[in-house]
């Protein structure tokens, strides 16, 4: 019944599949995506990436407004909002008949997504802080990695039985599931003494406080890199698979074993950030990034053959899926440390203007497909790059933050 008491174990796996929810409306379309360029695109097969990139941008989109309705009425009743647009935009996806039609659906499905991806960081920040709410987050990620994992073989599967417009129904059951769940298991995280007024003046003052906040302003910029190499990987990868190493029938076997192995950075993650931080594992993680990029890129320039070519594609796709594992939860902790008095607000502006920043510089990289790898792998080790330098400043304003506290004090 709803507002009874559920284990942390249960808490964990429940915030991981809501967060699922949105893996699996990018991951379990991606079988799905030569398909749709052949019927809703096929004088630009390019374009059938913006199936991917579309649902991402209504998802930054709507992230501005989760948090601060979440802030306002309560946490769950904005998941189950979300769940239901999220299941329209499903429905209207189904039916489309052209790309463009499509595409409008997959924003309006990312609208809503954003209720469950904003609001279970507010909860869990509601009730954990600092590296203790990273190293929950860590558990999050390594549940939320099997989703990933299996998501692409499901979805082709469906697809060989019913048609790629078949995996928009099970976004819907998948959905409706965990919403219910949601709600008839979980106590409201958010009392209603605790809720903020959603007035114009408040939410203007609590945006100023957290884009004037050095650290977190730079932390967002960090974030908003490092998920636009995710995206960019996502939106161009079975592209890859197919035409550029021939591998389109087993696409789905080879993502979810390249999933299934990055996903052992929730593991480490957990056991490293309460002891090393989370500010030094992910300067370290994206140094290894630039590095990992930097040799693919050379050695996909030389004349090694496609099977070489093909394995170094894969390693590196699971150093650049291990990396966000590494560094998403810990740069979303911290950001959110310096505002935890208004989660869902921080959650809300952090996660919007990140997202949105990372589809902007992830779909021209998408689209720069040529054939070949070597676009992506390009665009991965720029940003990258911008990654590392943003975690150096990163820490000279938390030191500046530290040495004001100090002298007010």
């Amino acid at each position: 019944m709803p507002g009874q008491r559920i284990s942390q174990v249960e808490f964990v796996a429940m915030m991981a599949i809501l967060v699922a929810t949105i893996a699996l409306a990018v991951d379990a379309m991606l079988p799905a995506m030569a398909q749709i360029a052949a019927e809703l695109s096929p004088d630009n097969p390019n374009r059938a990436q913006l199936i991917v990139t579309s649902f991402i941008f209504g998802m930054g989109i709507g992230t501005l407004f989760a948090g601060p309705l979440s802030d306002r009425f309560g946490r769950k009743p904005v998941i189950v909002a979300g769940g239901a647009i999220y299941i329209l935009g499903a429905l209207l996806a189904w039916q489309a008949q052209t790309l463009e039609m499509a595409i409008y659906a997959r924003v309006i499905q990312g609208l809503g997504a954003a209720g469950p991806r904003i609001v279970t960081l507010a909860i869990v920040r509601d009730l954990y802080a600092g590296r203790e709410m990273a190293r929950l987050m860590s558990f999050v990620m390594i549940i939320f990695t099997l989703i990933p994992a299996f998501a692409p073989t499901i979805g082709a599967l469906l697809i060989s039985w019913a048609g790629w417009r078949s995996v928009f129904l099970m976004f819907v059951v998948f959905c409706l599931a965990s919403t219910l769940w949601m709600h008839l298991r979980l106590p409201e995280p958010l009392p209603v003494e605790h809720r903020r007024p959603l007035t114009l003046g408040a939410l203007k003052r609590g945006t100023a406080e957290i884009m004037t906040n050095r650290a977190v302003v730079i932390g967002i910029a960090a974030q908003s890199f490092v998920a636009a190499m995710l995206f960019s990987v996502l939106s161009s990868t079975q592209q890859v698979f197919d035409q550029a190493f021939d591998h389109g029938a087993t696409f789905h076997l080879w993502f979810g074993f390249i999933a299934l192995v990055a996903g052992t950075s929730g593991f480490l993650n957990s056991a490293l950030v309460l002891k090393l931080g989370m500010r030094f594992l992910v300067t370290l993680t994206l140094l290894v990034q630039v590095g990992l990029s930097s040799v693919a890129v050379i050695l996909m320039q030389m004349p090694l053959g496609e099977t070489l070519h093909f394995s170094i594609f894969v390693i590196w796709q699971i150093g650049v899926f291990f990396q966000t594992g590494m560094c998403l939860g810990n740069l979303n902790a911290l950001a959110m440390e310096p505002v935890g008095h208004i989660a869902g607000l921080a959650a809300s502006v952090i996660g919007a203007v990140s997202t949105v920043i990372s589809v902007a510089l992830a779909v021209p990289v998408g689209l720069a497909f040529d054939g070949t790898p070597t676009p992506l792998i390009l665009g991965v080790l720029v940003f990258a790059s911008i990654g590392t330098i943003l975690m150096v400043f990163l820490r000279r304003a938390e030191m500046r933050d530290t040495q004001a506290k100090d002298a007010a004090a």
